[in-house]
């Protein structure tokens, strides 16, 4: 006997890859997140040792030179034996100590105290021998969105930057000498080795390598350079892995 009081409902039909989709969804939200927080923690890290480590620079407010800036490179080498140097670029928020050691890969993820970090710390290519003998002395960091590292070198591409004159000097201190380069040339361009060349079989071809950075500049800083000279490069990614921003500045 049918019973009419009852409701007969089909049975879901739902198609599997609506469940596959959802999976991949929830999936990727749970992978980003842990990203982001992974991103976070390590910025945050950074950051600590930022400030940390600002206490081993001094500034002399009534001097206006190079002289009034101290670098306490005992204490910078105690946190970590690979410290080489200090600088800093006018009109960003570069300033830090650089390290160097025997390969180019080791702080691409690792920080200023050794510990894993993707953020990387600053520092000088390991084919440059830092002797008073190297031609073209190669500084790199990574590209951080927060600004920290080579984050705020973008600035350099900006008529803001390269249109003030107090920008064109860079501090550069070492436990040797204090130092003052003057900027060059400035410039975006697809990922090459050529501008981080570090020898030279002879000044011609330094020259003619000077050239060619000079001529790659989008301001025209009115700066002399020959084979005379040695220079510093900065380098760092720009939006994308395939670009890099680039400085270049003379030894004074």
């Amino acid at each position: 006997m049918k019973n009419n009081k009852g409701k007969r409902f089909k049975e879901s039909n739902t198609n599997p890859l609506t469940y596959i989709f959802l999976l991949i969804c929830i999936g990727t939200m749970i992978f980003s997140g842990i990203k982001i927080c992974i991103w976070f923690n390590e910025n945050n890290k950074n950051s600590a040792i930022i400030k940390e480590i600002q206490s081993s620079v001094s500034i002399d407010q009534n001097i206006d030179s190079i002289d009034k800036y101290t670098i306490d490179f005992e204490n910078l080498k105690s946190r970590n034996s690979d410290t080489i140097a200090w600088f800093k670029v006018n009109g960003t928020n570069v300033e830090y100590p650089i390290v160097k050691t025997n390969n180019n890969n080791f702080y691409m993820n690792h920080s200023f105290d050794k510990s894993y970090n993707s953020a990387g710390w600053v520092f000088m290519d390991y084919r440059n021998l830092f002797d008073g003998t190297d031609k073209n002395i190669i500084i790199y960091a990574h590209n951080r969105q927060d600004g920290s590292l080579f984050g705020s070198l973008k600035n350099i591409l900006s008529p803001d930057w390269y249109n003030n004159p107090d920008n064109y000097t860079i501090s550069f201190i070492s436990e040797n000498e204090k130092v003052e380069y003057k900027v060059f040339s400035v410039y975006k361009i697809e990922k090459e080795d050529y501008y981080i060349t570090t020898d030279f079989d002879n000044d011609y071809e330094f020259e003619n390598f000077l050239n060619v950075l000079k001529s790659r500049s989008i301001k025209d800083f009115g700066v002399d350079v020959t084979a005379d000279d040695s220079i510093l490069t900065l380098s760092t990614c720009a939006e994308t892995s395939q670009h890099r921003v680039v400085l270049h500045a003379k030894k004074l």
